[in-house]
C-alpha cells in the first residue's frame, strides 16, 4: 500500500522528474507490484557498443489468465521506476491487476536497469554508451517472449518516454500488440525538443564538479540548474499565471517555497550520468530510422497497424499539441482526443482528478473496443 508521506513522495518523483505524481491523486488503492530482473550477456546495443552483462528490472501487477491474452506492457518514462503508473493501476481506474497481468519495464539509466551509475567499467559512468528507445523495447521484447514466454500483447501503454516506446513497439513489433495508447509523447523528438533537453544538460555539465562525468561526487549545483531549466518547461504558462501550485501543496505554499523544492528536491538521489543517459535515449527517438524506413516518420507512422489511442496534453510544453497533430494524420487507425488541461506535460499522467478521469475513462472505453 502506497500510504506513507515517504511513499507519495516517491511517486512524485517516479511519474516525472519528481513533479508528475500528484498529492491529490489517491495512490492508496494502488497494488505492490512485485520486483523481477532480466539479464542478458554481452548485450549489444544499437550503437554497436557491447554491454558484458544488460540487466532489466521490471514490476508485475496481476496473474496471467487461462488464454494468456490479458498481458499489458507499461514501459516507463523519464527516471521512473516500476511504480510509474499507479495513477491507471488499480480498482476504479482503467487498469485492474484482476483482470490483467501489468507489466511495468523500467528505462536503461534510471540507476536500477543497467546506468551509468551501476555498470562496472569500461562502461561506467560517461562512457556507458547511449541506448536508444530501441534498445529498450529490444530487452523487453526478448524478457516477455524468452523469461515470461508471452506471445502477444493486449496492449501497449506509455506516458511521456513511455509513449515513445508504445510508438516504437507498433513499429517495431507491428504484431505483437492488440492496440497502444500514447499520452504526453510523440513517435519522434523533434529539433525544438532537442534543444530543450541540450539546455538541461548544458546547464547539469557547467558545474566543475561534473568533471566530464568522472565526479567524485554528485555535482549538486549542476543538479540544481538542470533542474530549474527543466521545471520551467514541465507545467503551462497559465499554469504559472494562476498559481495552480496553490491546488497542491506538497510543492510548496508559495511561489518561493515551490521554485525552491524544484531547484533542490526534483529528483532525490539522482545521478547526474543518469540524468544525462536518458535525455540521450529521449534525443535520439525518431520511429522514422526504424529499418527500413531510412529516417522517414511518415512512413514509419502509415506502417502501423494497430489501432492507437494518442491523448496529448493540450499544453504540453515538452511534446506540444501540434507535433501531435501532425503524426497523427499518419497513423491509419488513431483516435486523438487531447487532454483538456492546464497541468501541461503531466497532465498524460493523471496529476489532478480531472486530468485522471480524463486519461482513464479513454483508456478504459478504449480497451473495451474490440
Amino acid at each position: 500500500m502506497v500510504n506513507s508521506v515517504a511513499k507519495i513522495v516517491g511517486s512524485i518523483v517516479m511519474v516525472m522528474c519528481a513533479a508528475v505524481s500528484t498529492a491529490a491523486q489517491t495512490q492508496e488503492d494502488t497494488p505492490e507490484p512485485t520486483q523481477h530482473e532480466f539479464i542478458v550477456k554481452n548485450y549489444k546495443t544499437e550503437s554497436g557498443a557491447v554491454l558484458p552483462e544488460a540487466r532489466l528490472v521490471y514490476g508485475q501487477y496481476g496473474e496471467l489468465n487461462a488464454t494468456a491474452d490479458n498481458v499489458i506492457l507499461l514501459p516507463s518514462h523519464y527516471m521512473a521506476d516500476m511504480h510509474g503508473y499507479g495513477w491507471l493501476i488499480g480498482p476504479g481506474k482503467a487498469l485492474d491487476p484482476k483482470k490483467y497481468l501489468l507489466i511495468t519495464s523500467e528505462l536503461f539509466g534510471n540507476g536500477r536497469s543497467s546506468s551509468p551509475s551501476n555498470t562496472p567499467e569500461p562502461f561506467h559512468g560517461p562512457r556507458f554508451p547511449v541506448t536508444t528507445i530501441r534498445d529498450n523495447i529490444d530487452i523487453v521484447h526478448r524478457m516477455l517472449t524468452e523469461q515470461l514466454h508471452v506471445k502477444h500483447l493486449r496492449a501497449v501503454i506509455g506516458f511521456s518516454m513511455g509513449a515513445q516506446q508504445a510508438f516504437q513497439w507498433a513499429v517495431s513489433y507491428p504484431d505483437f500488440m492488440d492496440r497502444i495508447v500514447a499520452t504526453s509523447g510523440t513517435a519522434k523528438t523533434y529539433g525544438h525538443g532537442i534543444v530543450r533537453l541540450e539546455g538541461e544538460i548544458s546547464a547539469l555539465t557547467a558545474d566543475p564538479v561534473f568533471n566530464n562525468g568522472d565526479y567524485t561526487e554528485q555535482p549538486a549545483r549542476g543538479i540544481e540548474a538542470f533542474s530549474m531549466v527543466w521545471a520551467a518547461w514541465l507545467f503551462s504558462q497559465e499554469w504559472w499565471r494562476e498559481e495552480l501550485w496553490r491546488t497542491n501543496t506538497l510543492f510548496g505554499a508559495t511561489f518561493d517555497e515551490v521554485v525552491d523544492h524544484f531547484r533542490h528536491h526534483f529528483i532525490p538521489g539522482a545521478d547526474a550520468n543518469n540524468l544525462i543517459l536518458q535525455m540521450r535515449t529521449w534525443e535520439k527517438h525518431d520511429v522514422g530510422t526504424t529499418p527500413p524506413f531510412n529516417g522517414n516518420v511518415e512512413a514509419a507512422l502509415r506502417s502501423i497497424k494497430v489501432p492507437v489511442l494518442y491523448m496529448p496534453s493540450q499544453t504540453d510544453m515538452y511534446f506540444p499539441l501540434a507535433d501531435a497533430k501532425y503524426e497523427a494524420q499518419f497513423i491509419r487507425r488513431c483516435t486523438l482526443a487531447p487532454i483538456p488541461s492546464l497541468w501541461g506535460h503531466p497532465a498524460g499522467a493523471g496529476i489532478v482528478p480531472a486530468d485522471a478521469k480524463f486519461v482513464n475513462d479513454h483508456v478504459a472505453a478504449f480497451m473495451a473496443t474490440n
